[in-house]
């Protein structure tokens, strides 16, 4: 497992679709898919098509399900094909509103209700964090395709089961496509701002990654945040998901902890899914904007600490934010 969860402390929708176990590849369901869950479109198959569902694009839906169903490759059917543009790749994202069903009994697992911007979940196309069978059913979509996927055991929940799904059992993913980001920038593309005298300096590669030096001083006792690169995208509001890179670094040996540099182009969470100074970091701010934020412990990890951070660090994270999606409007 990779360091994500030492930042996040998601609950909900996303940590119940977060997948668990080994950051190895995964296990390929068919020959398509041979490499990772983003290397090609899964295929349709009987089963998949077998699943009846009516009803709108962004409303309640209706399901028919011939259940047990037992897939042994994880199948994907688009029962209403959109008309957007973009096309969802490799390190694309994906917004969409999703039911989760049980493929054996037929029970719902995880509704959607939909509110007034269709969207419950933010996938990104990659081989880290959601559910691999998730992962595979957003690939190649297009806003406005709702798709059906039924998905093996070894793509959803695996051995481990969750709730309303048992270990070894196979889940139905039914998705409308709210809106495809093809491409996400790699680094913050704001305009550079003023540093702030006694906080932390950072230095950038010429691929964007940071190298932060920590002042040989006390760490501030106040959550302090400061913009580094101001960005003119849209603002990130409370609620919203949002794929940034980030390094993360200790105040008392400015050791590095985390960093998602050098593993994946981006990472995505909602702002309400990590600790609060790093909430606080984001909501507010604008897509392309970098960010320093010095977080101490009552805005972490509190006195308990976690994951080789005790209870009395102070951390430092420079953040590059680079998309924003769903929240309230701001």
């Amino acid at each position: 497992m990779s360091k994500i969860p030492a930042l996040l402390t998601i609950v909900g929708l996303t940590l119940a679709l977060t997948a668990c176990g080994s950051s190895d590849t995964p296990q390929a369901t068919d020959a398509a898919a041979a490499s990772s869950p983003s290397a090609d479109c899964t295929q349709p198959g009987k089963l998949s098509d077998s699943v009846k569902v009516t009803g709108d694009f962004g409303a309640p839906l209706d399901i028919a399900i011939d259940a047990p169903l037992a897939p042994t490759t994880t199948q994907r059917t688009v029962a209403i094909e959109g008309t957007g543009t973009d096309t969802a790749k490799k390190d694309s994202i994906v917004e969409v509103a999703i039911t989760l069903y049980n493929a054996k009994t037929e029970k719902i697992v995880q509704p959607t209700t939909y509110s007034t911007d269709g969207a419950s979940l933010v996938i990104p196309i990659n081989d880290t964090g959601l559910l691999h069978g998730l992962v595979r059913s957003a690939n190649c979509a297009v806003e406005g395709d709702r798709i059906v996927t039924v998905s093996t055991a070894a793509d959803a929940f695996t051995d481990q089961g969750t709730t309303g799904v048992a270990a070894g059992e196979p889940v139905i993913f039914v998705m409308d496509v709210v809106k495809v980001i093809e491409s996400v920038p790699t680094k913050a593309s704001g305009t550079d701002q003023p540093a702030e005298t006694g906080l932390p300096t950072v230095a950038l590669a010429a691929d964007g990654a940071p190298t932060v030096t920590v002042p040989a001083t006390e760490a501030p006792t106040d959550l302090k945040i400061s913009t580094l690169k101001k960005g003119d995208g849209k603002v990130v509001t409370d609620g919203a998901s949002v794929a940034v890179a980030y390094t993360g670094v200790l105040w008392a040996t400015g050791e590095t902890f985390d960093s998602s540099w050098g593993r994946s182009p981006y990472t995505v969470f909602p702002t309400g899914g990590v600790i609060p100074g790093f909430t606080q970091a984001l909501v507010g701010q604008t897509v392309g904007s970098q960010v320093l934020a010095v977080i101490p412990p009552e805005f972490g990890y509190g006195e308990a600490g976690t994951q080789g951070i005790s209870g009395t660090d102070t951390l430092v994270f420079v953040i590059d934010i680079l998309a924003a999606e769903g929240g309230p409007k701001a």
